[in-house]
């Protein structure tokens, strides 16, 4: 009987290295192929955004496209250069003064004081806004616009990051608006490594799926398309959240107060079918 011929040891090392640069070679080109597709990816998803912005229909929203609902006159402020200057009191709104269906909107924003709170409105009925009492806020699909420092203070007070809100976007009914959510959970990373979760299955706000927005004092860019009972956000040229669904799903497009100065820029509304 003749025995079989064992390979060496620097033979079996020999292969598994080989193996091993084949594992790594092959590891290296698949990861290289998700970034090169992730990168085009973000590539056409910016270029269908300016591609939207640039196209036609769109009209610059001034004084006279809005109405009070119940803030002092001087609440809402309409500069020379296009700006809208909100003081932030009382609490309350301005709404357009036409009724839209499906629009789409587009605006910069900044917050002039930490941890301000403000925020625009999609399809709030008229009912609704006639007799909303002083002080009272908007009802409707509500567009948040929260500085970073809100989510600061919370960690700060608490000890742990805030499990139902960010200062990225959030999208959520208020009052009588129903919705349901993209994005009613998720996972974010804090900046030392840790992982923590906001929202859960059940709920109706939706949480954006990345964190873009800018600190108070600087200048950021909302994109909302609202048609067909769907609202999406973009920040700052990405898309983020939004939820389906939506009740009402034609109203008013309303501006919030809520305590807090800050302004608006470059407004612009485009109706669409």
């Amino acid at each position: 009987m003749t025995r079989a011929t064992l390979p060496s040891l620097a033979k079996i090392k020999t292969i598994r290295n080989l193996n091993n640069m084949k594992f790594l070679a092959t590891l290296t080109t698949s990861l290289l192929f998700t970034l090169l597709a992730q990168a085009k990816e973000s590539e056409q998803k910016t270029k269908s955004l300016t591609d939207r912005l640039a196209g036609k229909g769109w009209k610059s929203l001034a004084e006279k496209d809005f109405a009070q609902v119940n803030c002092d006159p001087e609440t809402f402020q309409f500069k020379k250069d296009g700006t809208i200057h909100c003081t932030g009191k009382p609490s309350g709104g301005l709404r357009s003064v036409k009724v839209y269906k499906n629009f789409e909107v587009t605006f910069e924003w900044r917050h002039l004081r930490h941890a301000g709170n403000a925020g625009v409105f999609l399809w709030c009925p008229r009912s609704v806004l006639d007799k909303l009492p002083r002080g009272r806020l908007p009802q409707g699909i509500e567009i948040q616009i929260l500085d970073l420092g809100y989510e600061t203070n919370h960690l700060k007070n608490k000890g742990k990051h805030s499990n139902w809100f960010t200062s990225h976007g959030d999208v959520f009914p208020v009052g009588v608006g129903r919705m349901k959510a993209f994005t009613p959970e998720i996972t974010y990373k804090a900046e030392d490594g840790k992982e923590y979760k906001v929202g859960k299955p059940t709920s109706s706000r939706c949480f954006p799926t990345k964190r873009l927005s800018k600190g108070v004092g600087e200048w950021n860019h909302y994109y909302i398309e609202a048609k067909n009972a769907e609202v999406r956000l973009w920040v700052n040229g990405e898309e983020v959240s939004g939820g389906y669904e939506c009740k009402p799903s034609e109203g008013h497009f309303v501006l919030e107060s809520e305590g807090a100065p800050m302004d608006y820029r470059g407004m612009k509304l485009r109706e669409l079918p």
